[in-house]
């Protein structure tokens, strides 16, 4: 039976500086792996570096509005996608979803996706996505390993959530969208996965841990639900 995974591919990796290929070709050989093993994959892809270098350059010359540095963003997101879906060649869809809510044929093994309005990131996406396809679970891959219960860029005393409920991550973070916003997962995204009763598994970078995740496997990272 194929299992159709729901995964929120941050920009982080993708663009982390410049663009990291030689993450995106591991990536590209684990996916592939688990292509042969049945898996389906729908891949949101977020706008990293390269969505906050469009936000800077435009924000020293005018004075931008939040929706505006978001379809900034966006643009980011659309670029790293169409370099995703070129990675994975004839295994994905020719086509780069950018409405989650529309109906999609998804034929073959991979569909890639990128953001799709102002006011939320691809994270939220990812969730609409999974409603539409009917999957209660999305893994989420960044730069960040854990929820952490405090910021662990600011605070050394920080210590790693492994599983926290909606109502207690959401205390955690701002729950006011801003363009640019670094947290594991969007405010409008948590809302709404939420209130559809979906889970999240934050992840970072490792393969590996994504392989254990997928296999069923304890893997590092953090349970939202």
């Amino acid at each position: 039976m194929t299992k159709t995974i729901i995964l929120s591919l941050g920009g982080s990796l993708i663009c982390p500086a410049d663009f990291d290929f030689k993450f995106l070709k591991k990536f590209k050989q684990v996916i592939e792996k688990y292509i042969k093993k049945d898996y389906k994959f729908a891949i949101i892809c977020g706008g990293g570096k390269l969505a906050r270098t469009f936000q800077e350059i435009a924000s020293r010359s005018s004075k931008l509005n939040n929706e505006e540095l978001d379809w900034l963003g966006i643009h980011a997101t659309k670029i790293n996608a169409h370099l995703v879906k070129s990675i994975f060649d004839s295994n994905a869809e020719d086509f780069v979803v950018s409405n989650p809510n529309r109906k999609i044929k998804f034929k073959k093994s991979i569909v890639i996706g990128a953001g799709w309005k102002p006011g939320w990131s691809t994270d939220y996406d990812a969730v609409l996505l999974a409603k539409n396809l009917g999957i209660r679970e999305i893994v989420n891959m960044s730069n960040v390993d854990y929820v952490y219960d405090k910021d662990p860029k600011k605070y050394k005393n920080s210590k790693k959530i492994q599983k926290i409920s909606w109502k207690n991550y959401l205390k955690l973070i701002n729950q006011k969208w801003k363009a640019g916003m670094n947290v594991p997962f969007d405010p409008i995204a948590a809302k709404e996965a939420k209130k559809l009763g979906m889970g999240v598994n934050i992840i970072g970078k490792d393969l590996r841990n994504l392989e254990n995740l997928l296999n069923g496997k304890k893997f590092k990272g953090t349970i939202i639900n």
